[in-house]
């Protein structure tokens, strides 16, 4: 089929998996994302740039609104920067814990056991800011928030499929990172600590919402 277009298009024919394959492949991305967690413990051993480089080529792939790609990802390793991010971070934090009245949110995260603590801004061997940029040349951009959150999940995964850890930090307000980074007129969006884990890295004991909570059928099975 030939159909007339005002812009370029390529034809775009991946290859049709047979179906147990395809399901094959879907259980195993499964168990392989399930073993995710997020860590407030690194590892300080280091992590080579070219594993940023492909989890953000990943997050690349995410589709976009208007295929604007709103997103930009700033990384780095340098100690003095990460120390500089980590004090402004717990800057916010302490008003988050300490004053702040809060009190439905400070009991969701009671299970967690976070404080306004945040050393693993310095122990883990990469900080990598996703930033939002509700504007590109001078023109503005559409869903940013949606694409930019679909994004890091890519990057999440990425990392994940590489035997890294994260967590998504978003002290409130982030405007310390576009000042640290050298963004002002871009908007960061989540806080990236990446690195191994610790070996004595410890998780909260949670479950995840089963899949009967998640997902509804309407209009009964194909």
């Amino acid at each position: 089929m030939t159909r007339p277009h005002r812009h370029p298009f390529v034809p775009y024919a991946p290859p049709r998996l047979p179906i147990a394959e395809g399901l094959d492949r879907g259980r195993a991305f499964h168990r392989l994302l399930d073993g995710r967690r997020s860590v407030r413990w690194f590892s300080p051993d280091p992590v080579p740039a070219e594993a940023i480089e492909l989890a953000v080529q990943a997050a690349n792939t995410a589709p976009s609104g208007a295929h604007q790609q709103p997103w930009r990802f700033v990384a780095t390793s340098d100690p003095g920067l990460k120390r500089r991010v980590r004090e402004a971070a717990e800057k916010e934090e302490r008003a988050f814990y300490r004053e702040r009245d809060v009190p439905a949110w400070h009991a969701a995260l009671a299970r967690l056991e976070t404080d306004e603590h945040k050393e693993f801004l310095e122990v883990a061997p990469w900080l990598v800011v996703a930033f939002a940029q509700k504007q590109q040349n001078g023109q503005k951009t559409y869903y940013t928030n949606e694409s930019v959150g679909i994004a890091c999940g890519f990057f999440i995964a990425a990392l994940h499929s590489m035997g890294l850890a994260t967590l998504t930090h978003t002290p409130n307000p982030m405007t310390f990172l576009a000042d640290l980074l050298g963004r002002p007129s871009e908007r960061p969006y989540v806080l990236f600590p990446v690195g191994y884990p610790a070996d004595d890295c410890e998780v909260p004991d949670l479950s995840r919402k089963p899949l009967t909570e998640a997902l509804t059928f309407v209009g009964g099975l194909a």
